[in-house]
């Protein structure tokens, strides 16, 4: 649980806070509202001396939070769930239905989407019409898998805490129940990682000593992805941009691009809550959603004969496809954050619930955007729908600017997803972020917006870059660990069957199978254009 930090009680030196637990807080206010004297903080904790606020394993968005309080109190109102911003002290705000869609849409329809046609290039009309639907449908059976996992480790988890509650006061120890080491630290609610890593732990004992490394593993690919997505967005956006300011004579370098860029993704990306993130999805919702309805609109307009584009792809492209649909469509990192947020998590995962409904209009986006790209401009598709448009018309620009500045505002969110891994770990080893923890945050932050701008200038081919993000980290994260976890889980269950078994089997196939083709592929593409 994240140490609260009252602001009535930091009379210490500047940069120099008493430690103080939220139940010992708690304690304290509950004696002073009974009309009782708050005790002194060094008797609440224990008479111990000052000290310097240390690191403990965050919980929930992975923050340091902030108990303070006010001259007029607010009536059912958490403080301790306040966090710290480069504002001041906010309050903690859940996220309702519609603004959890508004960040699922945001999450998902970005770059991937207007990439599909180039995937539809590769995979042909017929068969990427019919692999981007089964692609589609294992990804969100994934996202499942790692919902219902996560419910479990969670019921798990508290099962054997209170066993060991239990076993303290008694005086007995807590017998097969006990927790195997070793078991890495988990936040509550659990995210990916430390829900693989429970699964591991809880498993049979040949896995056991795996879930540390699990952990690790599964928080490299996430931020790898997600600053990778990040990277592409930079591509994207000078790309875009470029267009519309050489059709006005203004014309710069798309490297040049690239640097303008900095400034206005820095100031989204310094954000720190995604409950005000959802003011930036709503805008790139907006523009996103005028933007590919502009961008149907030319691609209806002059097509050709379908017989003159091919059903079934070559071969050998077929793994450019996987390495393109699986980026447009790997969302998964986004699910337990987005349902941890929620006001009412079990609104997320239900028959009619955000991730259902949304991903079911997201794969049907993605196959028709991808299927009509491909029919109206062929094999000159390219790795943005947009990059097709016209040069000279104004309504072809507007689209232009608008996807652009939709998928601006969408970094941040990607951006976000990273940061929570990496912040903590980054805090927990230096000094300095402990006791200046709002200001190194925002140094970090910075300096990450930096690290994914060098690397977009280093990346000359946009398509050939996604597919290999798509084919290297998503198809590890959204077809690999999932099928693995619901395996080691059924198994220690003892629920393990016949198609249950086949069924990740298939699923882990099919991943390993994409993520060596498609990476050879984007690699040896991505090599041609140095």
């Amino acid at each position: 649980m994240p140490v609260a930090i009252s602001v009535e009680d930091c009379y210490a030196p500047p940069g120099v806070y008493r430690a103080v637990e939220p139940d010992q807080l708690a304690h304290r206010d509950a004696e002073a509202a009974n009309g009782g004297e708050k005790p002194p903080l060094d008797s609440a904790n224990g008479g111990g001396p000052l000290q310097e606020l240390q690191h403990v394993p965050a919980g929930g968005d992975m923050r340091y939070h902030t108990r303070h309080h006010h001259h007029r109190e607010r009536p059912g109102h958490d403080y301790a769930e306040d966090v710290i911003t480069p504002q001041g002290v906010q309050p903690h705000h859940k996220t309702s239905y519609a603004e959890t869609m508004m960040h699922l849409f945001k999450g998902n329809i970005g770059t991937g989407c207007y990439a599909m046609g180039d995937a539809f290039k590769n995979g042909g009309l017929l068969l990427a019409t019919v692999l981007t639907l089964f692609i589609g449908f294992v990804c969100v059976h994934c996202q499942h898998v790692l919902l219902n996992c996560a419910a479990l480790m969670q019921a798990r988890k508290l099962e054997q805490e209170a066993a060991e509650r239990a076993s303290a006061t008694n005086g007995k120890p807590a017998g097969e129940k006990k927790l195997p080491d070793p078991v890495p630290p988990a936040t509550e609610p659990l995210d990916f990682a430390d829900t693989v890593a429970l699964c591991f732990a809880y498993g049979p004992p040949s896995v056991r000593p795996w879930a540390p490394t699990m952990k690790r593993a599964v928080n490299i690919f996430i931020c790898v992805t997600q600053l990778g997505f990040c990277c592409i967005y930079f591509v994207f956006i000078s790309s875009n941009f470029k267009q519309i300011a050489d059709r006005y004579g203004l014309v710069l370098d798309v490297h040049l691009h690239m640097a303008l860029l900095v400034v206005p993704i820095v100031l989204t990306s310094i954000i720190t809550k995604l409950k005000f993130l959802s003011y930036c999805s709503l805008a790139a919702n907006v523009f996103m959603t005028l933007g590919i309805g502009i961008t149907f609109y030319y691609a209806f307009q002059e097509l050709p004969p379908i017989g003159e584009r091919h059903l079934v792809g070559r071969l050998e492209q077929l793994p450019l496809f996987y390495g393109t649909a699986i980026f447009a469509f790997e969302g998964i990192a986004l699910v337990l954050p987005l349902q941890n947020e929620m006001k009412h998590p079990a609104d997320f995962g239900k028959p009619f619930g955000v991730l259902n409904i949304g991903s079911t209009f997201i794969i049907l986006l993605f196959t028709a955007f991808g299927f009509t790209g491909y029919w109206r401009w062929g094999e000159s598709v390219q790795g943005s729908l947009t990059l097709n448009l016209p040069d000279n018309e104004l309504l072809a620009e507007s689209v232009k600017l608008m996807i652009a500045t939709g998928v601006l505002l969408g970094y941040a969110l990607q951006f976000f997803v990273a940061i929570m891994i990496m912040w903590p770990m980054v805090e927990s080893r230096l000094p300095l972020a402990r006791r200046h923890p709002v200001r190194c945050e925002m140094v970090f932050r910075i300096i990450m917006v930096l690290v994914t701008f060098l690397i977009a200038e280093c990346v000359p081919n946009l398509g050939a870059f996604i597919s290999l993000i798509g084919a290297f980290c998503s198809s590890s994260l959204a077809l690999m660990f999932p099928p693995l976890i619901e395996l080691i889980v059924a198994w220690t269950n003892g629920t393990l069957g016949v198609w249950l078994v086949a069924k990740n089997v298939v699923i882990l196939l099919l991943a390993f199978l994409g993520f060596a083709t498609g990476t050879y592929e984007s690699v040896s593409a991505l090599a041609k254009d140095f």
